[in-house]
């Protein structure tokens, strides 16, 4: 045997010895917003599924059976809370799955019967915290780097929310009226002094009554409200059918529960925010 050839095997002996390529950490997230987010702090190190995925509405989620094997062999399942996807504690127990289950919006301080708190980036930014420590306990080996990527990931999320302040700053107070299909907006309407008003209430899953449509109907016409919306998720006929009446312009789609698709404006949380702000002020600003 020759040199060459004795050195060859040797190192062909080492490469099947070498141990093999760490496997990802599996994770699951109940939709498309909290995904992203998710995404963005646990990186290249997990390999992560969203059940109610772009455009679909999590109030209304019926699982399927890969939503049901996705849970199964997640190590961690992240979730929204707040009454938002109640199912998938329930599809948790009905899997047998051993996911540690991370309620994101657990360590908000107020606690409140609106479940959408993703929508002021405060609060994005605090469901990064949880996710970046739940990662770290699942996967201790890259902790560094869920909080290194958390910390990157924040200071983009930062820089969005100064950017939306800086667009409502120029609306004045009494022009800060919306008109939304269902109730997901109340936190960013808190955090930039907007006023929400819906058809429906928190859930898509609710009916108006006649009697209050009328009501709204009336209300827009007494107040010219000139910003009027369709969601993403809803219905859009109620909404479109009070355009007409009230003769308001719709200002385009906002939105709410969920990322629009990739080639859509909102694929990502922050490309999301920025839309919707985007939308909401070129409406507001007509009534001046």
């Amino acid at each position: 045997m020759t040199w060459r050839v004795f050195m060859t095997l040797l190192a062909l002996a080492i490469a099947t010895m070498a141990p093999a390529r760490a496997e990802k950490l599996k994770v699951t997230a109940s939709f498309s917003i909290l995904g992203d987010l998710v995404q963005n702090v646990g990186g290249q190190y997990i390999d992560l599924t969203t059940l109610v995925g772009p455009d679909a509405d999590a109030h209304v989620f019926q699982a399927a059976p890969q939503h049901a094997r996705a849970v199964a062999s997640a190590k961690v399942f992240f979730v929204n809370g707040r009454g938002f996807d109640d199912w998938a504690k329930r599809l948790l127990v009905s899997t047998g799955s051993h996911a540690k289950l991370v309620v994101v919006s657990a360590g908000l301080k107020k606690p409140s019967s609106d479940p959408h708190a993703w929508q002021d980036i405060a609060n994005a930014i605090a469901y990064v915290r949880a996710i970046a420590d739940a990662l770290a306990l699942a996967d201790p080996a890259h902790a560094q780097d869920f909080a290194a990527n958390a910390q990157k990931y924040t200071i983009k999320l930062r820089m969005a929310q100064s950017d939306i302040t800086t667009r409502m700053a120029l609306i004045p107070s009494r022009l800060r009226r919306v008109i939304t299909t269902h109730d997901a907006f109340g936190y960013f309407g808190a955090a930039h002094e907007i006023k929400f008003i819906a058809p429906l209430g928190i859930s898509t899953d609710n009916q108006p009554s006649a009697k209050g449509v009328a009501a709204l109907i009336s209300q827009i016409k007494r107040e010219k409200v000139k910003a009027l919306f369709v969601e993403n998720i809803s219905d859009s006929r109620l909404i479109t059918q009070i355009a007409r009446e009230t003769g308001v312009t719709l200002g385009g789609k906002l939105y709410s529960d969920a990322l629009s698709a990739k080639s859509g404006p909102a694929s990502t949380y922050i490309s999301m925010m920025l839309h919707n702000a985007k939308l909401l002020t070129e409406a507001m600003s007509k009534g001046s």
